[in-house]
């Protein structure tokens, strides 16, 4: 019978032996030592190293891969982690990782328990050598000091391929504010490849990127407790396709904080650093669909806005639809975030926007009469050519807020069957040139593809 062993990952490659009750190998012929199916792994990774689909492997505490060493992931893989560790895998700046899943055969990071919560898994870390603004002067979440520096000067520079990937189950809260979140990016550079990836029921961010520059195509974040898209410290790439949906009734603990979960939440720098560090958080955003809990029954408290860009950030959100925000669905959060929209250096562009309460809130302003809610309806709706609405039933999306399995396809006759606006800095190649607004694609709902998960 094939028995299942751990294995420590230093032991990988010391093979197995076993011989027969007599010792005698002339008389019995030799008995095969039992299949490797599980593998612990810990501490550092100096090497390059292959992970294959016929092992599961298991994170123990941090796991460091350091010393431009590439780790090389198989499709199919499956990373676990127990509770009473919480792997975190960290690839550090220099070096790389290659997991290249495909739709059928997605890589999974996820619990090892049989009654599996969020927090069982710490998160997936990438630090690159691209630029920040030195927001965070280290890493968050507890890691050991010879890995908490982050940043450089290299934009182009490739901390190598992440692709179709599940991140499910993580959150490492170390202290307030000192968090692992699904997929955290630090200062990734433009070289790094990063498209189909899924965070789901994760007990913090879904997706943190401090500075960088990397690009992305098609991301999900489904029911996680925090904010789904967190940009910070000069993150200045640009993604397109991305779903967030939120659980109504599961956000992380506030405390007494004063935070809120938020779709978007986008800072450049801290109230103590006056905002305006270099490079700016600027992301360039395109067909997003953003579903908030939209009131429903036994929704958390702790639920704020679709979309709260603050602190100085820049931004750039184009054919999207966001819906269902409980506080607004756009609010902007100090002076400098203001006056960039203003000036019209930010824009929610040919969008469709819903919220609960109102669609525009503006808070938080230092110069009595800078911008209000109104005048920034107008900018949005006259300007931006925005549209918003008061029912979501009016954006006609099929089933957007059945959160066991949301259905985002726009129907016949949906405000989103229109052609989206690429201009300005939007008509980069990167972008492709889209039919519709919002993630889904009325001809063809990758949402539904076997490598997304929905119903946890």
């Amino acid at each position: 019978m094939k028995k299942t062993l751990y294995l420590l990952g230093s032991l990988a490659m010391i093979g197995l032996a076993s011989c027969s009750k007599n010792n005698d190998p002339g008389t019995n012929p030799p008995v095969n030592p039992p299949a490797v199916t599980k593998m612990d792994v810990r501490g550092k990774i100096t090497k390059d190293t292959h992970w294959t689909a016929d092992i599961t492997y298991r994170l123990r505490g941090y796991v460091y891969v350091d010393n431009n060493a590439t780790l090389t992931i198989d499709p199919g893989t499956k990373i676990v982690s127990n509770k009473d560790s919480a792997g975190v895998l960290i690839i550090y700046k220099g070096s790389k990782i290659n997991a290249a899943g495909t739709a059928d055969k997605p890589i999974v990071f996820t619990s090892a328990e049989a009654d599996p919560k969020p927090g069982n898994l710490g998160g997936l870390v990438i630090v690159g050598s691209a630029t920040g603004n030195g927001n965070h002067a280290v890493l968050e979440g507890g890691v050991d000091t010879e890995h908490q520096p982050f940043g450089g000067t290299n934009d182009a520079d490739n901390s190598g391929v992440l692709q179709y990937v599940r991140i499910e189950y993580a959150g490492k809260a170390v202290n307030p504010g000192d968090e692992v979140n699904g997929l955290s990016m630090y200062t990734v550079g433009s070289g790094t490849k990063v498209d189909h990836i899924e965070v789901l029921r994760g007990l913090d961010d879904a997706y943190e990127f401090f500075g960088g520059s990397f690009n992305a195509k098609y991301l999900v974040a489904y029911n996680n407790a925090d904010d789904d898209f967190d940009f910070d410290d000069g993150y200045h790439g640009k993604i397109q396709y991305a779903i967030s949906v939120k659980d109504p009734a599961f956000t992380d603990n506030k405390g007494t904080s004063g935070d809120i979960s938020n779709n978007f939440e986008v800072d450049n720098t801290t109230d103590a650093k006056g905002y305006l560090l270099t490079p700016n958080t600027f992301p360039l955003l395109s067909n997003f669909t953003a579903i908030g809990p939209n009131n429903a029954t036994g929704v958390s408290a702790d639920y704020g806005y679709g979309m709260r860009w603050r602190r100085g950030a820049k931004f750039i959100l184009a054919n999207a639809i966001v819906m269902g925000g409980q506080k607004a669905g756009l609010d902007l959060d100090n002076d400098p975030t203001a006056q960039y929209y203003i000036a019209g250096t930010s824009g929610l562009k040919n969008s469709l926007l819903q919220a609960v309460t109102s669609p525009y809130k503006v808070d938080k302003l230092a110069t009595a009469g800078l911008l209000d809610a109104a005048g920034l309806k107008t900018l949005v709706e006259g300007r931006d050519g925005t549209k918003s609405f008061t029912a979501a039933a009016d954006i006609m999306l099929t089933d957007p807020f059945n959160n066991a399995a949301p259905n985002l396809l726009p129907k016949a006759g949906s405000p989103a069957i229109v052609a989206g606006k690429f201009d300005g800095s939007l008509s980069d190649s990167f972008f492709d040139k889209t039919n519709y607004i919002g993630a889904i694609d009325p001809a063809n709902d990758w949402s539904k593809a076997s490598w997304i998960v929905y119903g946890k």
